[in-house]
């Protein structure tokens, strides 16, 4: 039996801050160097991004700054403890509403299938979501933890798994990152650039056996960790919070190794790059968009919806993927679909849907 995929929730922060305004209080409120303050525009600018949202920021984004200024050369911000409880506190109200727009008033889940990298906490978010949304209390949980931004690939691929294996499951997916608890007070320019690029978002998808006429249907997943990149992206935890480490040789390294994998990966399906009909590929910034590109052989008009979704929330890390899929979906996309997304290894994962 197939697994398909059948509704998709979405849920942003109602705190959000544009581009501009957001390089404006770095370079009023930040100790950086002079010259990393001059570029903070000009980073901003080549992210890509036009608004994030974030569970720091108030609906009026002048009455709560982003966070407290540095108050000294060496302060680091909030102590990793500190941003945990606000992860505690702000994950499962964001998780719950994009997974009751995915279930659409029906509580007959099976299976519970969570995703985050940002936080840690137990008693977890998916204990919250079976009290808020009144799930069984019996309900079978599998979390995905620390894989970074492919995390809901990993996630479809179990709820692909566990629906193949007992047709009458019914899976619910939630993916939920607070990126921006991990702003970072450092004056590296992986930081900075980080800073300026990743956003808060929650997404949840329901997986079933579907009907026979039932679209999206998950037909394959894979994976593969590329030779000899295991420091190139690095995500720490460290004192005060979560480290990113972004090589500048990632675009260059998935330019080179990706598309021969893909050729083998799809081959078994009959399959090759030019058969597939749209891509969803996670927007780890505009440089890598431009590598998968160039590696697949892809003009920008493939990744319309992977630059879309960037501008107008960022990258949220783990859920950005299914708000890509959720616009694929809603304009009923042509398949074959590829969905791709990269984190820390350096790993890439995919998925393809029929």
């Amino acid at each position: 039996m197939s697994a398909h995929l059948e509704r998709i929730g979405l849920a942003r922060p109602e705190g959000s801050v544009d581009q501009t305004t957001f390089a404006r209080w770095v370079q009023s409120a930040s100790r950086l160097d002079e010259r990393l303050l001059r570029l903070i525009p000009e980073l901003v600018r080549r992210s890509g991004v036009r608004r994030r949202h974030s569970v720091l920021i108030a609906t009026d984004w002048e009455s709560q700054r982003f966070l407290a200024p540095a108050a000294a050369a060496d302060d680091r911000g909030p102590s990793t403890a500190a941003r945990m409880e606000r992860y505690r506190r702000e994950a499962a109200p964001l998780a719950t509403r994009a997974a009751r727009a995915a279930l659409g008033g029906r509580t007959d889940v099976t299976h519970l299938v969570t995703v985050s990298c940002t936080g840690f906490a137990a008693p977890g978010f998916d204990l919250a979501l079976i009290e808020s949304l009144e799930l069984a209390r019996t309900v079978e949980r599998t979390h995905v933890g620390f894989m970074g931004c492919h995390g809901a690939l990993n996630g479809l691929r179990v709820a692909r798994a566990i629906v193949e294996a007992d047709p009458a499951a019914r899976v619910l997916l939630c993916a939920v990152e607070l990126c921006t608890l991990h702003y970072d007070y450092g004056a590296e320019r992986d930081r900075v650039v980080a800073n300026g690029l990743f956003a808060d978002g929650a997404a949840a998808a329901v997986v079933s056996a579907g009907a026979a006429t039932t679209p999206w249907r998950i037909a394959a997943t894979g994976s593969c960790v590329l030779p000899d990149c295991a420091a190139a992206m690095r995500w720490d935890v460290g004192d005060h919070g979560f480290e990113m480490r972004l090589g500048p040789e990632v675009p260059a390294r998935i330019e080179a190794e990706l598309r021969p994998w893909i050729d083998g990966w799809l081959a078994p399906h009959d399959l090759t790059v030019a058969d597939v009909a749209s891509w969803a590929v996670h927007p780890g910034g505009p440089r890598i968009l431009s590598a998968a590109e160039a590696a697949l052989g892809l003009d920008r008009a493939a990744t319309a919806d992977s630059r879309a979704v960037l501008a107008e929330g960022g990258n949220m890390s783990s859920p950005t993927v299914l708000f890509i899929l959720d616009r694929l979906r809603r304009r009923d996309a042509p398949r074959p679909c590829v969905a791709l997304a990269f984190g820390p290894g350096l790993t890439v994962e995919s998925t393809l849907l029929r």
